[in-house]
């Protein structure tokens, strides 16, 4: 699309009347509105207009009846009071994105929130919340990926277009997986969402997880915990729309995402101020609806052959948003849940354990031991297995897994004392391998090297056998190697003079024997003394 073809289509767009009412009544963080109900539904965008604000604050539409229309804003209600005008806005809710994106800090509305000026303004609107490819043309799981965190990329390996949720709670190190993964990925692009994060958090994860390498290849989008539930909830979307626009353009996105929970949490404020009624631990219906749309749109792309083209030729009115014929890439997604009161089978959790493609679990009491990051292992999950590794490694992991489980079934008899060695072979094999295992290769600073998958699997077997593994020998530097090269050479001289003095020593030798007899009379001689000076 060319400039021209951008023009005619926002001037498509411009509205051909305008529509206005007022205020009647302000309740919390929802106003109520009269005039409009003609003009607006839900989900619409109006702008509320006061003698009090320098500039309109905008509206979205969250409830209607016969004679009011319920909108609560995307700011501070200060400075809007009875009587306000309110006009109706008929534009839908887009971005227009463009690779120059990258390396940006982009806010809920897709405006800079980096102070580097305005954001380039791309050739195409993207709605910010769209609808997901057709599941018939989406291809399947693609190769495995390298997330750069061992235990994961071991035993929970990611496929290209798949979801995993990082499940913990508070505290346990969620946001220090995704920076580790955030830092170490392969992925051509990185569109990160940080919704309801602390304001530090979001100059950390610039800063310390990414850097400036991992920036230049990355889009964050922010809205921070103090911001109203509607740009909360918007910053999901937006950063779902930034991925599909670079996944559109035939790029492996990896989309990171904390954390859903709050997104759950925002729709939850959402709709109980329009009056929803309450389901459990005070969600309501409309949050576990809107979680799967919000997630659909991540995952594999459309699958490119003749048979697809022609079906989507058919199939328009199910290919809305920019799912175009020329959708090559795919979007894997890493998003975080925060377990509240670190109960597994609270509503959100449990709702999108079945939404994803994978869980991983992070233990309180594995980082209570200092270990990073701290993933259970057993309650970790993978769907793309087995089928994303070869015979080889599923064995690898099946032993492994074994093991862990055994010494957990056996590790309070083995702390005090009451297991005897020789009772069980498993049991004695995983007291041998298990703390090794936990120590050189489930544990992993920030700034460890990742490893390849050939690597992993030598490492992992290594020690499952018993074996040194490569990686922990020692080599020797440059420095070292002529330090040694020179030593050699001088314990070879040394050598070479001790050859050369052993025949005169040899010669003089005998001239300096004692007689046996002489000796132990020297020998007595020298007792009596000691003994006398006693």
């Amino acid at each position: 699309m060319d400039f021209l073809d951008a023009m005619r289509n926002e001037v498509r767009r411009l509205n051909d009347f305008h529509a206005s009412g007022r205020v009647i009544a302000l309740h919390g963080t929802t106003v109520e509105i009269h005039g409009l109900e003609r003009f607006l539904s839900m989900g619409d965008l109006c702008a509320l207009e006061s003698p009090n604000r320098e500039q309109p604050l905008s509206c979205e539409v969250v409830g209607q009846n016969l004679d009011s229309t319920l909108v609560m804003p995307f700011g501070e209600l200060n400075g809007i009071g009875v009587g306000d005008r309110v006009t109706a806005s008929f534009h839908e809710a887009v971005i227009y994105p463009t690779e120059h994106w990258l390396g940006r800090v982009v806010g809920a509305r897709g405006e800079a929130r980096d102070r580097r000026g305005a954001l380039p303004i791309g050739d195409e609107a993207y709605a910010i919340r769209a609808q997901p490819p057709a599941a018939h043309l989406r291809r399947a799981l693609g190769e495995k990926i390298l997330l750069g965190v061992r235990a994961l990329d071991a035993f929970a390996p990611c496929c290209r277009g798949q979801r995993m949720g990082i499940f913990s709670g508070s505290g346990v190190g969620k946001s220090l997986l995704l920076s580790m993964i955030a830092r170490r990925s392969q992925a051509e692009v990185i569109v990160v969402g940080l919704i309801g994060e602390r304001s530090r958090e979001v100059k950390e994860f610039l800063e310390r997880a990414l850097g400036e390498e991992g920036l230049r290849r990355s889009v964050i989008v922010i809205a921070t915990a103090e911001e109203p539930a509607l740009a909360r909830r918007q910053a999901a979307w937006t950063t779902m729309a930034v991925a599909e626009f670079f996944r559109n353009a035939g790029c492996e996105v990896l989309c990171l995402l904390d954390s859903l929970t709050r997104f759950a949490m925002a729709l939850r404020e959402i709709h109980l101020a329009a009056g929803e009624p309450v389901t459990m631990r005070g969600y309501t219906p409309s949050v576990f609806a809107e979680l799967p749309r919000l997630l659909e749109r991540a995952g594999t792309g459309i699958e490119q052959s003749e048979d697809a083209e022609t079906s989507q030729n058919h199939s328009q009115n199910h290919l809305q948003n920019h799912t175009q014929d020329n959708v090559m890439g795919n979007i894997t997604g890493v998003f975080s849940v925060l377990v509240e009161g670190d109960d597994p089978n609270e509503p959100v959790s449990d709702a999108l354990r079945g939404i994803l493609d994978g869980h991983v679990t992070l233990s309180r009491e594995i980082a209570h031991r200092n270990r990073y990051p701290a993933i259970d292992i057993l309650q970790t999950v993978s769907r793309a297995l087995p089928n994303a590794n070869s015979d080889e490694d599923n064995a690898l992991l099946a032993d492994a897994r074994a093991l862990i489980a055994r010494y957990q079934e056996m590790e309070d008899m083995i702390q005090l004392g009451a297991y005897r060695k020789g009772s069980d072979a498993q049991v004695d094999r995983a007291i041998a391998v298990v703390p090794r295992l936990e120590k050189d290769f489930l544990a992993q600073g920030l700034d460890d090297p990742p490893l390849e998958f050939h690597e992993l699997s030598a490492l992992l077997s290594n020690i499952l056998q018993g074996q040194e593994s490569a990686s922990k020998t020692h080599k020797p530097t440059a420095k070292e190697t002529a330090k040694s090269s020179e030593d050699n050479r001088q314990v070879d001289s040394a050598g070479k003079e001790d050859a050369a003095v052993e025949p005169s020593l040899e010669s003089t030798q005998g001239a300096s024997q004692k007689t046996s007899q002489e000796i132990s009379q020297e020998t007595s001689q020298e007792s009596s003394q000691e003994t006398w000076v006693g």
